[in-house]
């Protein structure tokens, strides 16, 4: 499972989920890509299921993780009141902006890798496209 080594603070904010990736929206590593088209959070577990499932179907060829989960979402106990303060840390998301790429391939045919990024985003929260770097290995 992805998650921090240390953090400097233990609980952060909500924050906003608004806008356009600025960086991380290019193919970089591999030959075809996943690219997310809303924002939002993917879980440490999505993620990991999603490169399992890719792993699997491809036997061989690289897959690179481009995302990491190094936000902490807080969680109160079930039938608590309110006040008290916040949560404790459960699980933790990689916030993602619109045109971000998730993961990519290198060393598989297109259609190999079309079908393990399908597989992919049925284990993925956000709507996705299958993308390819220019030049690449039909």
């Amino acid at each position: 499972m992805l998650l921090p080594k240390r953090v400097k603070f233990r609980k952060v904010q909500k924050g906003r989920r608004s806008g356009i990736a600025v960086r991380g929206s290019s193919i970089n590593f591999g030959d075809a890509a996943i690219q997310v088209l809303e924002n939002g959070w993917i879980s440490n577990k999505q993620i990991e299921a999603a490169r399992v499932a890719m792993q699997r179907h491809i036997k061989s060829g690289r897959v690179f993780i481009r995302i990491f989960p190094d936000k902490p979402i807080t969680k109160k106990p079930a039938e608590t009141r309110m006040g008290r303060g916040k949560g404790n840390p459960e699980f933790w998301v990689a916030v993602v902006k619109r045109g971000r790429i998730l993961f990519e391939i290198q060393g598989v045919p297109n259609a190999l890798a079309r079908e393990a990024f399908r597989l992919a985003a049925y284990r993925l929260p956000l709507r996705t496209r299958f993308v390819t770097r220019q030049g690449a290995i039909a």
